[in-house]
């Protein structure tokens, strides 16, 4: 028992033991109630009808033209407390993205849409996941899709299984 104990201390997974199974159940039932990931957004937008929530493009007028989401909402984080009103049904849940996992753009227009009473999620990943996985987007040009990357979609699947 010694031994188990030293080496759990010593490793740098173990070194704080997991949560418990309730407190794990907790956490990640409430990270799914926030996020939503770039596949199950894309499929829910592919689908016949209305997906039941509108995506909103929190960057700047530039990173937009560079490309988004077809059909996204464009409101940049800094203008939503003044037109989100005027752009965004309170009824409707908005699903908000920025650039990609190293930006929190998206995490600051889901905060300041929610404290406008908005109900809120943020698309895990961003704009590079999306165009990584090889969905297709619009840019001041035109619409593009690039093939998807290997180490974000699968190759030869619809979905990824998860």
């Amino acid at each position: 028992m010694t031994s188990q104990l030293t080496a759990s201390t010593a490793n740098p997974v173990l070194r704080v033991p997991p949560a418990t199974p309730a407190a794990a159940a907790a956490y990640f039932g409430a990270s799914l109630a926030f996020h939503a990931d770039v596949s199950d957004v894309a499929a829910a937008l592919a689908a016949d009808g209305d997906p039941g929530f509108v995506v909103l493009d929190s960057r700047s007028t530039a990173s937009w033209d560079q490309g988004h989401i077809p059909g996204a909402v464009h409101l940049p984080t800094a203008l939503i407390a003044e037109q989100a009103r005027d752009l965004l049904d309170p009824a409707v849940p908005v699903v908000t993205y920025c650039w990609g996992p190293g930006c929190n753009g998206a995490t600051r227009a889901a905060l300041a849409l929610a404290e406008l009473g908005y109900q809120v999620k943020e698309m895990l990943g961003g704009f590079e996941y999306w165009a990584r996985e090889g969905f297709e987007f619009e840019t001041w040009e035109g619409r593009e899709r690039r093939t998807a990357d290997p180490l974000t979609a699968p190759v030869d699947a619809d979905d990824c299984g998860c």
